[in-house]
Order: structure tokens, then sequence, then C-alpha cells
């Protein structure tokens, strides 16, 4: 049986934070390999543009991290000495079934995955029943963590709550005479609370902003003329969509000889995913977002130049944003095993690394990730957008903002939605 660990003191925190990307040192005698799962779509509609990044950008971390080639600020081969060995588990099969028969007949020791929401919410109590590290990169409903605290489940990027509200502000920054919005969101809680979200965060940061349109088509429908149809008849001067996936795809396709995208403004915030292999078919002026600030809006940094190239040497393509986040869950076990090993001197075990997980702040190629909401597993990050614009052929993204974590992100003990309807206090924008 697991133990649960205590929660570190600050001072130990910044001590042992400012000693994470020294070299582990080698244990005496051979050290256990470290098992995960890699856990994505990798079958489907949602594999191309979401599953197979994800799995490249992790396998190619993961490749550096084994031969110790990981650039500054990370040294030593290894999680804290340990060699990672992965699996990859299908999250288009049952999710939970298929979580349960990686941890007890595959053995291993920790999952990293998991793109759809409610497979996030299926996994996170199984994680809590087998007592197993998850680290959860990529699903953001903010019911996760607000549901209850979890032990053994992490998340290594920002939850749906923080795109939408930077997607509000940005449109505010970008757009002052907006006066009416429209929302295309897939019928689940990822599309319902990100369209909730980016509304009411409008309506508190303009409150003569009128809706228009709400449509909540089924999940992996793919067929949107009916909906394209309703939002052209009813114009607005945004159209806002967190379809994600082959539903992003499908939907910009569908939209283009209507010219819906053109004649209102959309809000992308996956639009990301569609840059490289839809930019014909994506009008100047719409807002594009990644869901928080890898890809093509990562800041720039000695360490993203290596990903970049590296992703783009390896693979043959531009790298999109799911290969990041899914290395930058990767890299959280990295750091934290990394702290594990300079804390103990020895190979550090799973529950050494999700110890000292709680609270981290680690670099990776889309920025600093500090793990310092609900009780430190929850990270925040900024989160960024841009405006679409083709250029001699190329996707290119203008007129980028940054938005700071105080700016986007209820506080500590503070519930997304309650904080939003108050009117976002204690926020500090630039």
């Amino acid at each position: 049986m697991k133990t649960k660990a205590k929660p570190f003191s600050l001072t130990m925190l910044s001590l042992l934070t400012a000693t994470a990307f020294l070299a582990a040192p080698t244990a005496a005698g051979a050290q256990e390999p470290l098992k995960i799962a890699l856990v994505s779509f990798y079958s489907g509609p949602v594999s191309g543009p979401v599953g197979i990044p994800s799995r490249n950008g992790a396998d190619l971390i993961i490749e550096a991290i084994n031969a110790g080639t990981l650039p500054a600020p990370y040294s030593g081969a290894g999680v804290g000495g340990r060699q990672i060995e992965s699996i990859y588990v299908d999250e288009a099969v049952d999710p939970v079934s298929e979580y349960r028969n990686a941890v007890q007949r595959q053995g291993v020791d920790a999952v990293v995955g998991y793109a759809s929401s409610g497979s996030c919410l299926g996994v996170a109590p199984v994680a809590e029943e087998l007592q197993t590290l998850t680290l959860l990169y990529y699903c953001g409903s903010v019911r996760t963590f607000e549901e209850g605290p979890k032990e053994y489940v992490f998340r290594t990027m920002n939850t749906q709550d923080v795109e939408n509200i930077g997607a509000a502000r940005y449109v505010l920054d970008t757009m002052k005479d907006v006066k009416s919005i429209s929302g295309i969101n897939q019928n689940y809680g990822w599309g319902q609370e990100s369209w909730r979200d980016f509304s009411k965060s409008l309506q508190q940061l303009k409150p003569d902003i009128t809706i228009k349109t709400e449509l909540f088509p089924k999940f992996l429908s793919g067929q949107y003329g009916a909906e394209v149809t309703a939002l052209s008849r009813n114009k607005a001067d945004i159209i806002h969509s967190s379809f994600w996936g082959g539903d992003l795809d499908a939907f910009i396709l569908q939209a283009s000889p209507r010219n819906l995208l053109k004649n209102q403004t959309a809000v992308l915030t996956t639009g990301g995913t569609a840059l490289q292999s839809l930019a014909k078919h994506i009008p100047d002026g719409t807002i594009i977002g990644v869901r928080g600030s890898g890809g093509v809006l990562a800041p720039k940094s000695d360490f993203n130049d290596w990903f970049r190239s590296e992703y783009e040497k390896k693979y043959g393509e531009v790298v999109t944003f799911p290969a990041y986040y899914m290395a930058q869950a990767v890299l959280a076990l990295k750091a934290a095993g990394d702290i594990a090993a300079q804390k103990s001197g020895n190979s550090p075990s799973v529950d050494d690394i999700r110890t000292a997980l709680r609270g981290i702040s680690f670099e990776t190629p889309a920025g600093t990730v500090a793990m310092d909401r609900h009780n430190g597993h929850q990270a925040s990050t900024e989160i960024a957008y841009g405006t679409f614009k083709l250029q001699d052929g190329k996707p290119t993204l203008e007129n980028v903002k940054r938005y700071a974590p105080e700016c986007v992100i209820a506080p500590e003990g503070t519930n997304s939605l309650d904080w939003i309807e108050a009117g976002f206090p204690g926020a500090v924008c630039n």
C-alpha cells in the first residue's frame, strides 16, 4: 500500500526547487526503469490533430531524457537517474478499463495522458483508488479538482476556464466595438463550460454584449451544415468555438464555402492545430488560441528553439501545441525526479516523484509551469492569443497578446465560476 506524502514546507520547497535541474546523483547498482503509459487518441478523427503530435512530442523528450541531452536548465540522464520505459494506450478505446489494464496488468508506474475532459473525469477517481501517479496533459475541465482534492492526480497545463477568460480579454483588447457574440461548442462538459466561461467573462467585462446564437452539436458529429446556416442567418460580431481535433477541422472546412468566418470573426480557442493543414481555409482576422502558450505562440527561448528544430528534424513537420503539452507533462516527471534524487541521494521511488511534484516550478519549451493551484496539483501558465494572417502563402499570427496567470486564473481556493461571476476580484492585468 502506498502512503500519502506530507506537504513540503515553503522553506524546503524553495530549497529543493533551486536544485531541481542539477544532475541527479547516481545510486549504486542498476536502477529500475520508470515505466509510464502515454495515453491519447491514436486512432480516429482526433489522432491526426492531437494524438499523434502529442505522442511525438513525448517520444522526443523521453529520448533526450534517457540520453541526458536535454538543454539547460536540465542535466543528467533519466528521471533522477531512472530511464523511462513507455507504452502507448489509445484513448479511443474505453479510457477507464484501459487505465486499469495499464496499471494492474501491464504494471506501469505512472500514467501521462488524456485529451478529452470526459476521459479525465472518468479516470481521476480510478487513479486515486489505485494510488497511481497520473499526469493529465491536455484535458481542461475545472471539475477535475474543484469537485474534490486529489493525491495522485496532477495536471500540467491550464484549465478550460483560463483559456476562455483569456479569449474574452483578447477580444476586448483588439475589438473594442464588439456588440454581439454567438457560440458553437461541443455538447458535453468541455464545450458547455468553455462557452459558459467565455460568454460570462465577456459580459462581465462589457455588460452590453448581446448573445445571438448558442449551438451545442454532438461531439464528433462531423456535419455542421445546419449550424453554419443558423450562424449565417443570425449574424454576430464574434463566433466562439472550443471545437478541437476532427470537429474543428470539419467546421472550418464546412464554414469556408459560405464565408461564415470571413463575415463574422471567429475565436477558435484550439485553432492552433489547424494553422498548417487548413491555412487556406482560415480567413485573415480569425482569433487563434493554443490552450496556453505552446506551439506557434511559444515564447522565444533556447529550449523552444531546440524543441522546434529537433521535432521538425525527427518528424518532418511543423510542431503544433499538443506536442508541447505532452512533452510538458513528461518534463514534470524529470524535474520532480531530479528534485527527489537530490533530496535523498538515491534513485527516486514513484512516491518520491509524486511528493516532489507538489508545488514545483519547471521549465518547458512553452515557458515556465508552476504547480501552484489546488494544493500543488494543478498548473498555472500564461495564456496567449494572436490574430491569423496568411502572408506569402504561410500562416502567421500577429497582434499577439500574453496574459499572466494573475490576470486570468482564479486565486487559490476560489471556484473559477464564482470568480468570473464576481467580476474577477484581485485580477492583475497589464
